[in-house]
C-alpha cells in the first residue's frame, strides 16, 4: 500500500537548518522508508515510541530524527530533530498516554 506523506509546517520549517546534501538524503529516506512500510520497525532505522501517544515512530536518517504519525492512508511528518535534541523535543511535544 502506498502511504502519502504529510510534512507538518513545524517540520518544514527544521528543514531550514539542514545542509542540501542533508536535506536530499533525508527526503530520500522518508521517501524509501516511509511511503510502503511506515510501521515496520527495525533494530536501528524505525522504532515505535512506547509511553507517549503523538508521535507514534521515530526514523533515524544520519545525525537527525524524523518523528511521525501513521494514519490508514497517511504519513504526517511532525518533526525533524537533530540527534542530541530528540529527547527534548519529546519531553516538550510529546503527548504522554
Amino acid at each position: 500500500m502506498r502511504y502519502e506523506i504529510v510534512i507538518a509546517p513545524e517540520a518544514v520549517g527544521d528543514l531550514k537548518w539542514l545542509k542540501a546534501h542533508d536535506r536530499a538524503e533525508l527526503y530520500d529516506a522518508i521517501e524509501r522508508h516511509l511511503r510502503h512500510e511506515p510501521t515496520r520497525t527495525s533494530k536501528s532505522r524505525i522504532k515505535r515510541l512506547r509511553g507517549i501517544s503523538r508521535p507514534q515512530f521515530r526514523l533515524r536518517v544520519g545525525h537527525v530524527r524524523v518523528f511521525y504519525d501513521v494514519s490508514e492512508t497517511t504519513v504526517e511528518v511532525l518533526a525533524v530533530v537533530p540527534k542530541d535534541q530528540a529527547d527534548a523535543w519529546l519531553r516538550e511535544a510529546g503527548e504522554q498516554k
